[in-house]
């Protein structure tokens, strides 16, 4: 669930990629949390199968598929995984929610053997198979508003996600098909260290990214060190260091340096000889080259 949680980051909308990585930096309240929604997952799910308290189970349902939607809902090649069990979810939760259980419900039956809860409108609201206690003008109106909310979340998100609404179909915003890396934070330490951040912000979740090749430049483009897939691959895993302890950049024995989506790490290379600090109107420049043919780059300051 860790790892899940962190390949969405680079896709998760409405700021909950900084609530994931939080959780992601603190253990306790991952484990916490994993554990809970979870366990809210089950319960209402079962809750729903038999008809119990419906209308509660409903209204878990629509606070895990909101949360689903804006966390996971950029993941599937063609939106087939994701955001349809989401849309699903919601649209159903809504239906849910507003007649509450059948006739073959839990909530059905206790309301036969204790009619007395059906004067309750605290049992008409979390449960029971017979109508909200509301006015028929009133559950008009709420109904049109759940209604509403459901095509506005439904529809807006897919048309961000996919397109297809207002605009022509597109991947996704992370870009499905292949991995890029972000290239910030780029510095020369002593004279004898290249550092940079590097950040696997696109690509799927279902592979790792592969760097075969870095190199440094200076301003006019001559290259200043190069770092091949063999010396990416032999690199000091202390020269390493990821910001989550769950997808991350590290050697790889063939290929250079492999990292999952949404992979976060500073990497110090060794620089083969001195090199002085750069101007501040010529900074030098760091390529860093995928297998796929991705080219990054960031700016050495």
């Amino acid at each position: 669930m860790a790892y899940k949680f962190q390949t969405a980051m680079p896709g998760a909308i409405l700021g909950t990629q900084h609530i994931i990585a939080f959780l992601l930096h603190h253990f306790t309240l991952l484990y916490a949390g994993v554990i809970i929604f979870s366990a809210v997952e089950l319960i209402s799910g079962l809750m729903l199968l038999a008809g119990f308290l419906t209308r509660l189970a409903a209204f878990l349902t629509l606070g895990l598929s909101f949360t689903l939607m804006l966390m996971f809902g950029w993941q599937g090649a063609t939106c087939i995984d994701e955001w349809t069990m989401a849309a699903s979810n919601f649209a159903m939760g809504v239906t849910l929610l507003l007649l509450g259980g059948g006739a073959y419900s839990i909530d059905s039956w206790i309301a036969r053997k204790s009619p007395k809860l059906l004067a309750k409108g605290w049992f008409r609201w979390l449960g029971g198979s017979t109508p909200l206690p509301l006015s028929e003008g009133a559950f008009k109106k709420l109904a049109l508003a759940l209604f509403w909310i459901s095509v506005v979340f439904i529809v807006g998100t897919y048309s961000y996600y996919r397109g297809s609404v207002v605009t022509p179909f597109h991947g996704d915003p992370t870009g499905i098909k292949a991995h890029h890396i972000a290239l910030t934070d780029g510095k020369i330490l002593d004279h004898k260290i290249l550092s940079v951040k590097m950040y696997v912000d696109e690509g799927t979740p279902t592979v790792p990214a592969h760097i075969i090749s870095i190199r440094l430049e200076d301003a006019s483009g001559k290259t200043l060190e190069i770092w091949n897939g063999k010396t990416l691959s032999h690199l000091d895993p202390k020269a390493i260091h990821n910001a989550f302890a769950y997808q991350k950049v590290a050697p790889d024995p063939l290929l250079g340096l492999k990292a999952g989506l949404a992979a976060e790490a500073v990497l110090d290379l060794p620089l083969s000889k001195a090199v002085s600090n750069p101007s501040s109107h010529a900074p030098y420049r760091v390529v860093m080259q995928g297998i796929n043919g991705v080219v990054s780059t960031g700016t050495v300051e």
